[in-house]
């Protein structure tokens, strides 16, 4: 089970050392977004868990989001609830609220014996314009493994 556990962190490793899109270089960082997910049990095809969310912005009020992430791909276990936390980038420093809202697609890496972290890439949101940190950091208890590409919807 260790060798599970570590095949799943070396993964997660080499996910955010090559996932880094040119794109993200000429963006700004406008905040931070942390999401709460919900417990899930999930298969061999994937998982679907909702979450909700908060925007702290560099400058401004903190706002609310509704999501669901779907991973489809290697995803076997069963997770109790999960943290997760992305540094924010658009291309410019003045955002609406609704610039956070819409799909984001990338690629998941996450391991869990007892505890266990994550990688998580994503871009997307309103015209495609934002991207997600090229490594947030996923925090969960359970038994879990995870090589998938995910879908993330922020409402």
């Amino acid at each position: 089970m260790k060798t599970v556990f570590k095949a799943g962190l070396a993964a997660a490793a080499l996910l955010a050392i090559g996932a880094v899109p040119a794109s993200a270089q000429s963006r700004v960082q406008v905040g931070t977004l942390s999401c709460t997910l919900s417990p899930n049990v999930s298969f061999i095809i994937g998982s679907i868990r909702d979450m909700s969310c908060s925007f702290k912005p560099r400058h401004g009020r903190t706002r609310s989001y509704e999501g669901t992430v779907r991973r489809f791909g290697l995803d076997i276990g069963v997770s109790g609830k999960g943290v997760l936390a992305w540094a924010v980038f658009a291309p410019s420093s003045n955002i609406r609220p609704e610039t956070l809202r819409g799909s984001y697609v990338g690629a998941s890496a996450n391991a869990a014996i007892g505890a266990g972290l994550g990688a998580n890439v994503l871009v997307g949101g309103n015209n495609n314009t934002i991207a997600l940190q090229p490594l947030s950091v996923e925090a969960q208890t359970g038994i879990n493994l995870g090589l998938t590409v995910s879908d993330l919807t922020l409402r």
